[in-house]
């Protein structure tokens, strides 16, 4: 048929081939096509087996390979180990962390009522003393709009501990934003206490508190930086960085090294569009001072002089014929400084033959002395360097 004879003249070119050659030629390349397809067929099957057998080996040989931490170069990539040490870190301080709760009044035009907040703290004695912020128990403020008062009450949970416990405030200070309450409870687990001055830049923590009443919830990160200083509301800080989140109500709550030891108090943290895992805590070697006089006094005595005053820089000093050092804006009646003769218009350079050219230096200075210590100012006024001697009294 023409249609046979089309199809196969695609392969044989000669037209005048015989029809025997023609069948003889046809017989040759099917059992070409065969023999072919089997040797295709036996290399696929040979490939594939070897391949699954390479496959397995593989899995067998990495699962051998993740199970062998004795290479150096697996424990870098291995979650193992950080893993145990969140679980380890969580597990022994969370017992030691409590939910607060505070009731507040909030006065709109005269009007009042009452409102609430959460926070966290941390056990510092078996016999219930709680170490917390400042702004957690005393959520005083106000505005033209309205005012809030102190707390009214406050009110404490234990870790696995369904009660919620009466809370007496045993002292505050908004200088260093700490407050010291107590539960009339025996037998709680202490917090053990880090040393906050070994802790280095990269090293593990872990925050624990009640971020938006998920009461002992906790986060881990790394510390971000050391010795940042802050100053919010008026409030002068020094504190660690950390990347581990913290949100409304991880305030008083613990920062945490690996051991478990708590190394810091969280307190601030930064929000805001573009802003994540910033937080911050007041280390605690920083507190023991602190929390030991509020525990025996109910608050903190500093030394006090008495005036406000703002730093003077060179070139500011210069253009307005003045000397360079702390310029007195306004000396309080009634005061050491007022009594000691002190002058709005006066630039203090030095206290105690200690130069200093900041608030922050001549604060230091003073915190160092006790009240009723008496202190030597030198000062420039109208250009003239006097003395003048203060004693100083309770803050």
């Amino acid at each position: 048929m023409n249609n046979d004879n089309d199809f196969f003249q695609r392969f044989d070119t000669p037209s005048s081939k015989s029809q025997t050659k023609s069948i003889s030629t046809i017989i040759v390349a099917c059992i070409i096509s065969i023999i072919a397809s089997i040797l295709v067929c036996s290399l696929f099957y040979s490939f594939t087996n070897k391949n699954g057998n390479d496959i397995n080996s593989s899995e067998v040989a990495k699962t051998t390979v993740n199970q062998t931490v004795s290479n150096p170069n697996l424990t870098q990539v291995s979650l193992k180990g950080y893993s145990d040490t969140a679980v380890y870190a969580a597990n022994k301080v969370l017992p030691s962390i409590v939910s607060i709760y505070v009731e507040y009044e909030v006065n709109y035009f005269g009007r009042t009522q009452m409102a609430s907040g959460e926070g966290s703290g941390v056990i510092i004695s078996e016999d219930g003393y709680i170490l917390t912020n400042n702004h957690v128990i005393s959520s005083s403020d106000s505005s033209s709009f309205y005012e809030v008062s102190k707390a009214n009450s406050v009110k404490v949970k234990l870790y696995k501990d369904d009660i919620e416990y009466e809370a007496k405030i045993i002292g505050s200070d908004e200088k260093t934003d700490l407050a010291v309450i107590k539960i009339e409870k025996s037998g709680l687990t202490a917090a053990e206490l880090g040393d906050s001055s070994s802790v280095q830049v990269g090293e593990f923590v872990l925050a624990a508190g009640d971020p938006y009443g998920l009461e002992h919830s906790v986060t881990a990160g790394i510390i971000s930086a050391l010795d940042r200083h802050m100053t919010v509301e008026g409030v002068d800080y020094t504190v660690m960085q950390a990347d581990c989140a913290i949100n409304s109500g991880n305030s008083g709550g613990a920062f945490v090294n690996s051991q478990g030891q708590v190394i810091g108090i969280a307190t601030l943290k930064l929000s805001g569009n573009g802003i994540e895992g910033v937080s911050f805590a007041i280390p605690i070697n920083d507190t023991i001072n602190i929390y030991k006089e509020l525990i025996e006094n109910g608050k903190i005595a500093r030394p006090y002089i008495g005036f406000k005053g703002v730093d003077l820089d060179e070139a500011t000093a210069i253009r307005n014929g003045l000397t360079k050092g702390i310029y007195v804006d306004t000396v309080l009646e009634n005061s050491p400084a007022a009594e000691g003769g002190l002058k709005t218009g006066d630039v203090i350079v030095e206290i105690d033959s200690q130069k200093v050219e900041t608030m922050d230096q001549l604060n230091a200075v003073k915190n160092t002395k006790n009240i009723g210590d008496k202190v030597s100012l030198k000062v420039y006024r109208k250009n003239m360097p006097i003395n003048i001697s203060i004693t100083l009294g309770e803050e």
